[in-house]
């Protein structure tokens, strides 16, 4: 299996991206006695952009048996939780990649 330098530069940036705002998260808590809507809201929205920057790179870089799993594990998550959700999209590409 080939490593793709650019990719591994993304994840580890996503990793340090994700760390820095729970730290960051953290600090700004430990700041306000009364946590302002505007902050909750924002540090509420952080997991989802973290995520955007793992999955976008994989699904325009990813062939189409890639595009279809991570179709078939975003359907299966509106209606499961996190595990069967990965483990749908996780045999879906694994079947597809065995088709395609």
């Amino acid at each position: 299996m080939n490593i793709d330098p650019t990719m591994m530069a993304i994840i580890l940036a996503a990793a340090v991206a994700t760390y820095l705002t729970r730290a960051g998260g953290y600090l700004v808590i430990s700041r306000f006695k009364a946590l302002p809507p505007r902050v909750d809201a924002a540090l509420n929205a952080v997991p989802a952009a973290v995520l955007t920057t793992l999955v976008a790179p994989a699904f325009y870089a990813g062939g189409p048996e890639v595009k279809i799993a991570m179709v078939i594990g975003l359907l299966a998550g509106l209606r499961f939780s996190l595990i069967p959700m990965l483990l749908c999209g996780w045999g879906a590409a694994i079947v597809l990649r065995h088709m395609i």
